[in-house]
């Protein structure tokens, strides 16, 4: 295996070319975590996104700053954490403007004269752009300057942004079932779970499908040697426990880098990184000054261990309010709940409708069958969880004696980073937001979701399992 060293090896001359006109591409999946061949994941066929791995770095502990889109997606295209500039809530209906002090990476990108497009990589340029969900108001029209890179001036330098939906839910059907692929131990091994989680896994397949004809394009058009691609997850995977969690599977991705005319290709990378990282890197990478204050880092800095310390934040996602923080050592997961009051299973509209285990684990617990801490109605103040030995944070330490002064000292970080980053959760959101009418909104819209498929808004867990059994194609009773 070869380690990080080798990567400073080969990748520091190459900021010399910056001024040569560097292409930087970002291809972004929706809801990822490294659930991909590369990442020793059994049970998919990722070998586009292996292609990249092959022939660049693959980072093995990368982390997005909030485990849902906007509020993610928010914080890596500002290089800011979203709690520091208003972006925290999903989707939020009080979007302000920009400070002038925070500038975007398109902007800065555009400023250096590089061409910046949002598409879907396809051959011909898209009328729509594609998905940018930014929580701060902008125009699409100036923020990006066109849907493909093929739109820029001859010989202008691109910046292109390259959204792919999947593996995003609503899922494509599984083509085969895959009982070698591991499903995370706290769901509850079901034909259900089977059913859903073999759906993903294709999604993924589709995800790879896609990404590998962005690839074929870039070759096609001579763009390969010239362009550095960045592919990487918004956030972790849409499933119970993941997306909008601020466990390891709601805010751990997948991020992989090519860099051209790398010698040695590979490379694995096991620093603590953040999607905060990438910014900083691709400004660096191109010769563009990095502006002061950012929390991120220059991934090809040579002197540069990694982080020491990852924060992350969840807070209101559509009907579900919320805030949670947490920090993340290489060894430790510290996460706070501040309304320890709201059970880990409130109800959210979209989970209801989207996610067949959030139903499945209700189900079995009703029945006696299923008694995981998640099923509790309220939560621990803190959670605290040994990553080395409980990867799957399984097992809460928060109020056992050997471990309270680890607990006192990332309670403390927190606190700090609370404090010098001027996270706005605190702040009422009733006091800007008609939050009733938001309610009403996304209650409106659970049930429109699932009067079209038959079903009634006060269907009963029992009735919504049976239902869902029947849409996955699954049979479990007699």
């Amino acid at each position: 295996m070869k380690y990080i060293s080798a990567i400073f090896l080969y990748l520091l001359p190459l900021a010399l070319i910056a001024d040569d006109g560097l292409n930087v591409m970002w291809i972004i999946s929706d809801d990822l975590s490294p659930e991909l061949s590369c990442y020793g994941y059994p049970g998919v066929d990722t070998p586009n996104i292996d292609r990249i791995a092959t022939s660049g770095v693959r980072f093995m502990n990368a982390f997005a700053t909030a485990p849902v889109c906007s509020a993610s997606r928010t914080a890596f295209q500002t290089g800011r954490y979203q709690t520091s500039i208003g972006g925290h809530h999903h989707d939020t209906r009080d979007k302000k403007e920009l400070p002038e002090s925070v500038k975007t990476i398109t902007e800065m990108m555009q400023e250096a004269g590089y061409f910046v497009s949002n598409g879907h990589g396809l051959k011909a340029p898209q009328k729509r752009l594609a998905k940018s969900h930014f929580n701060f108001v902008y125009d699409p029209k100036t923020f990006f300057d066109g849907s493909d890179w093929s739109q820029r001036k001859e010989g202008q330098p691109f910046f292109a942004q390259v959204q792919i939906k999947e593996p995003h839910r609503k899922f494509h059907p599984a083509d085969r079932s895959r009982p070698e692929a591991p499903i995370p131990p706290y769901y509850p091994d079901h034909p259900v779970t089977r059913a859903d989680w073999d759906n993903y896994l294709h999604s993924i397949e589709i995800l790879d499908s896609k990404v590998g004809a962005v690839l074929d394009r870039l070759d096609a058009e001579g763009l390969a040697e010239n362009t550095i691609v960045m592919f990487f997850g918004d956030h972790g995977r849409p499933h119970v426990r993941g997306k909008q969690w601020l466990y390891e599977g709601g805010i751990r991705v997948p991020l992989i880098i090519r860099h051209p005319q790398q010698p040695n290709g590979g490379t694995v990378d096991d620093r603590l990184i953040s999607l905060l990282d990438l910014m900083p890197s691709v400004l660096a990478e191109t010769g563009v000054d990095i502006p002061e204050g950012l929390p991120g880092r220059n991934l090809f800095d040579p002197d540069w261990p990694g982080h020491e310390k990852l924060f992350a934040a969840r807070d209101r996602c559509g009907d579900a309010a919320d805030r949670i923080r947490s920090v993340r050592t290489r060894r430790y997961k510290y996460i706070k709940n501040f309304h320890p009051e709201i059970p880990y299973m409130q109800h959210s509209g979209y989970k209801r409708s989207q996610y067949p285990v959030d139903t499945l684990m209700r189900v079995l617990h009703g029945e006696g069958k299923w008694a995981a801490p998640f099923m509790a109605v309220t939560r621990p103040e803190e959670e605290l969880y040994d990553l080395k030995n409980d990867p799957h944070e399984m097992n809460n330490l928060a109020g056992l004696p050997g471990h309270q002064e680890t607990l006192k000292s990332l309670r403390e970080d927190l606190d700090v980073w609370i404090e010098k980053t001027g996270d706005q959760g605190a702040v009422d959101e009733s006091k800007t937001v008609d939050l009733q009418a938001v309610m009403r909104e996304k209650r409106a819209s659970y049930e429109r979701n699932l009067q079209k498929r038959g079903l009634a808004p006060d269907i009963t867990d029992k009735q919504f399992l049976e239902a869902w059994e029947k849409e996955l194609g699954v049979q479990t009773q007699p």
